[in-house]
């Protein structure tokens, strides 16, 4: 799923991809932890120069 405005990639493998679970990106969305401690602390993989989602979060705050 592309969640932020850019090129669209449509077969190999994205140039820019994150992976975290369920539970993080929802502590990441809500604000209950930052982008920078999610990804210093392993629980999110970040690769690629677009990958950087720390501008467009948290979502909303609780």
């Amino acid at each position: 799923m592309q969640c932020v405005t850019g090129p669209r990639h449509t077969r190999g493998t994205p140039p820019n991809v994150v992976e975290t679970d369920a539970r993080t990106w929802l502590e990441l969305a809500c604000g209950m932890v930052t982008w920078f401690e999610a990804v210093d602390r392993g629980r999110v993989t970040a690769s690629g120069n677009r990958a950087d989602l720390a501008t467009h979060l948290p979502l909303l705050r609780l």
